[in-house]
């Protein structure tokens, strides 16, 4: 029946509000006659209303017709509706006076009605939409999710309006959260700031909400962190938003709606940055990216791809990996010609052949060997991928005339406790020798974890949340540097564009994130109480590794290069190329034996931060 009725309302809807305005014209006329007359009006005055009626509501209906005031969903009634109410009324009204007064000359039609009339219309009218947008929002008031709103700005503002002015959604505002406490008391579209974050206790105790929503896109990550961190004793879903920049029109809907996630907790690399220089880098050239299957050289293939070179090559031992890349690529719409090639990067023929045919003019190098504890139980084969395949590839390189070509580092080459980290300092090291041979110019990028890469801890910590924990962390100090692939990736592009040949550089990273506080989080956004629901158990330190990462060695400088968020790393000291290229051919002859133990005391030679001179007992020889 209900459904009936709004049927056929919406059939004759704009007959029903022409009818509508009409009667509310011949009200207020009535009732402007009756006020000024102090509720008894003449009979010639009366007659005069009677007469003149026919004439002011042709004149009104007309007159409402250019503002559109016959056209307006009452429901989203606003301030725009209000400014054309009243600019119809008063263009009605000034025509009305001069047609009753100079056309038709009748003097004796009270002044005063003009005025009231037009009052008691705007109010009239202006009430009827107020209203119908009154029943509208009070006509749902039980939704399904309570959400408590932290952050009273112009996001939280823009939020609520939508949740309140769309019927269809789930979301009930139940209150506001804002640190600053100027704002505690007022009100929003009537929802009320309960109070700062340190009233978070009390008003989710009082209130219940369902979910927490973050309205604060401009916060930073360590803001975020902060509120985080403020609700984890409570199990409550905790929402954000997209940030301003990342909304075409600036307004932000209830459907932006997304779960926090951890990458909201770090801090960002800049977007945006000049993209001139990776044209002129990539555009028009042919590319080839060692480690093509994995998470960082798949990601670089993606991102070059998009910046149209001649050809990209990608080059993979591990054929799943450069088969889901491959495909990745395949449904894109590039401008360039892909080719995926199956090589071992220690393979010599396999690499003259590829560069035989392919002729890259920029190579990326990001196949190795990178788990650390992995790599301490299988030192020689660490050194075989991250070394003599480094330098394998460096070598047909230069023989073949490639144009530049840039070594994928670690922050864990820096002062290395690790095999892994050690080799890649080796390579490093490489680069700089290498660097006085041919026109090649070699160049190396370090930058630190890469969130949800393969092996990545984020992903260890997810698997154990979703199996019901305990999280196992290594050290309750343990701490790392983490960024984006892709924002990593866009700053290896970057600073591969520089192009100061044997140059080293490293990406700043922010602050380094403590694993037992990221640990915390990810329990937290996966819905969990940690200590309570997920417990966290620590492990101690495994072999290689460090507590905390760093961005230069104790012998080398960190400077500015010249581009935000990149920066060049000196050494303190020169040391003889020549000698290091000797140490480095018995290094590769000891790990191609299989001597482990010669293998570390001749990489601690090399890299004197290493001191490990004794295999681990898991360690067995290749």
């Amino acid at each position: 029946m209900r459904t009936a009725f709004f049927s056929l309302v919406d059939r004759y809807r704009r007959v029903l509000v022409v009818g509508l305005h009409i009667a509310l014209i011949v009200l207020s006329n009535y009732f402007a006659f009756w006020l000024r007359f102090d509720g008894q009006i003449p009979n010639t005055e009366f007659g005069l209303l009677l007469d003149m009626l026919p004439w002011l509501i042709a004149i009104r209906a007309i007159s409402f017709l250019p503002f559109r005031l016959y056209e307006g969903l009452w429901r989203y009634a606003s301030i725009w509706d209000l400014r054309n109410i009243v600019a119809g009324v008063a263009t009605s009204s000034a025509v009305f006076f001069v047609f009753a007064h100079s056309i038709l000359g009748l003097t004796r039609y009270p002044r005063s009605v003009f005025l009231i009339d037009a009052l008691l219309l705007v109010c009239f009218m202006g009430g009827a939409r107020l209203g119908r947008r009154i029943y509208r929002e009070l006509a749902h008031v039980d939704r399904d999710k309570r959400v408590l709103i932290y952050g009273a700005g112009d996001a939280g503002e823009m939020i609520v309006r939508d949740m309140k002015n769309n019927a269809y959604y789930d979301y009930e505002p139940i209150g506001f959260v804002d640190d600053d406490p100027r704002k505690t008391g007022a009100r929003i579209h009537g929802v009320a700031v309960l109070g700062t974050r340190m009233a978070l206790p009390s008003i989710i105790e009082a209130h219940r909400p369902h979910e927490v929503l973050v309205a604060m896109p401009s916060a930073g990550a360590a803001t975020i962190r902060e509120v985080v961190r403020a609700l984890e004793p409570y199990k409550v879903a905790i929402k954000t938003l997209p940030g301003l920049p990342d909304v075409m029109d600036g307004r932000l809907l209830v459907s932006q709606i997304r779960n926090l996630k951890i990458e909201d907790l770090l801090a960002r690399a800049p977007v945006g940055l000049d993209t001139a220089p990776l044209s002129r880098l990539i555009k028009g050239k042919r590319v080839l990216v060692t480690g093509a299957g994995g998470s960082i050289g798949s990601e670089l293939c993606r991102q070059i791809a998009q910046l149209e070179p001649e050809t990209l090559t990608l080059y993979e031992r591990y054929e799943n990996g450069l088969f889901a890349v491959a495909n990745d690529l395949a449904t894109r719409n590039l401008r360039c010609t892909v080719q995926s090639l199956v090589g071992d990067i220690t393979d010599r023929n396999r690499l003259d052949t590829v560069m035989d045919a392919c002729r890259p003019a920029i190579i990326f190098h990001a196949a190795a060997h990178k788990h650390v504890p992995l790599m301490e139980g299988n030192p020689c084969e660490a050194v075989k991928n991250n070394v003599i395949g480094t330098r394998t590839v460096m070598e047909v390189a230069a023989s073949h005339g490639v144009e530049r070509f840039i070594l994928i580092s670690s922050d864990k080459a820096v002062n290395p406790s690790s095999v892994m980290g050690t080799t890649k300092r080796v390579a490093e090291l490489l680069v700089q020798a290498m660097n006085r041979q041919g026109r090649t110019a070699f160049l190396a990028v370090r930058f630190g974890n890469v969130l949800a890469s393969n092996g990545s801890v984020v992903l260890t910590f997810m698997e154990q949340i979703k199996a019901g924990g305990p999280v196992t962390v290594t050290h309750p100090d343990m701490r790392r540097y983490f960024m984006l692939i892709s924002e990593a990736v866009q700053l290896v592009l970057n600073a591969a564009a520089l192009a100061e040949a044997g140059a080293v550089y490293v990406l700043e990273m922010g602050d380094q994130v403590k694993l037992v506080d990221m640990a915390r989080n990810l329990i937290r956004l996966s819905g969990f109480v940690p200590d309570e629901e997920i417990p966290i158990v620590f492990t101690g330190l495994r072999p290689g590794e460090k507590l905390f990462e760093e961005i230069a060695g104790d012998d080398e400088r960190a400077e500015p290069s010249g581009l935000e968020k990149v920066l060049r790393v000196r050494p303190l000291a020169s040391r003889s190329f020549d000698a290091i290229t000797v140490q480095i051919d018995k290094l590769e002859r000891l790990a191609t034996d299989g001597d482990v133990p010669g293998t570390l005391r001749q990489l601690g030679q090399i890299v004197p931060a290493f001191q490990r001179v004794a295999a681990p007992a898991t360690s067995v020889a290749p």
